[in-house]
């Protein structure tokens, strides 16, 4: 069992350090602007959204 344990830790790390290839900084940064953007539309959609169930429940249901 622990000599299973071993063999996967070293071919992990094989692959990790030589197999795998790892992006540039521009790729990196292409890819991190990708994923802000991405966040920021779905924030404002969601908050678009609360705003509009929002509204609608005040409709509904007014405060005393």
């Amino acid at each position: 069992m622990l000599k299973k344990f071993i063999t996967y830790c070293k071919e992990s790390y094989e692959e990790l350090a030589n197999k795998t290839t790892w992006p540039n900084r521009k790729e990196l940064t292409h890819t991190a602007i990708v994923v802000l953007v991405a966040s920021i539309i779905i924030a404002v959609i969601v908050f678009a959204e609360d705003s509009v169930f929002k509204f609608v429940m005040e409709s509904v249901y007014p405060k005393a």
